[in-house]
């Protein structure tokens, strides 16, 4: 029995998650670049590294709204709405697939389909993400780049390094989680057949 061809990454989908892909790419190698920076030790020279971590800072957040304002006034919007009954049921049932039943080939407990785009976890990271973590990322970005913006001291340490600092974790975060959400973007019906999606549209 073939399966069902949806179409579910229209082309403004697409357009906007290479761009973020390429954006959080930049993004990652120049704060690593400013982390470290040293002497002996800078992955990009320390002025290009700004300014490029800048740039992409400011484009990031004009996707970012973009994204919000999309998500709102499309149909896109429904795949990030968590139903709150039997949420958390779902969640560790996706959880034991994830760390036991893919390893056995069991099927995916939560398959898609025009309705349901993300399983539950997909869900929950991905709302955490795009309205959590990156409104915090943005604001202390730029709290960073104005820093006449930040609190004089809180608690008797510099409100610029608390920004700096949430700065930074949030950041690493989200690292860690597109090194992820690649991982997972694997357990297709072929090793490239979501990366294949995310360029045609089709699942």
């Amino acid at each position: 029995m073939s399966e069902e061809k949806l179409y579910l990454y229209p082309l403004w989908l697409r357009i906007w998650h290479w761009t973020n892909a390429f954006l959080f790419l930049v993004l990652i190698f120049t704060g690593l670049s400013l982390q470290y920076a040293g002497i002996e030790s800078t992955l990009i020279r320390f002025d290009i590294a700004v300014s490029l971590h800048n740039i992409a800072g400011i484009i990031l957040t004009i996707s970012f709204v973009f994204f919000v304002f999309a998500n709102r006034f499309t149909s896109n919007s429904n795949y990030y709405r968590i139903k709150r009954k039997g949420f958390i049921k779902r969640l560790l049932k996706q959880f034991r697939y994830y760390t036991y039943g893919v390893f056995i080939h069991e099927p995916t407990p939560f398959p898609v389909s025009q309705k349901r785009k993300f399983n539950p976890l997909q869900k929950l990271s991905y709302v955490m993400v795009m309205y959590l973590m990156m409104p915090v990322i943005i604001i202390t970005g730029f709290a960073l780049l104005f820093p006449e913006v930040n609190l004089e001291n809180v608690f008797g340490i510099a409100g610029i390094y608390l920004t700096d600092l949430l700065h930074i974790v949030t950041g690493f975060v989200l690292s860690v989680f597109m090194i992820v959400h690649i991982y997972f973007c694997t357990f297709g019906k072929t090793v490239w057949s979501n990366f294949k999606s995310m360029f045609t549209g089709w699942h």
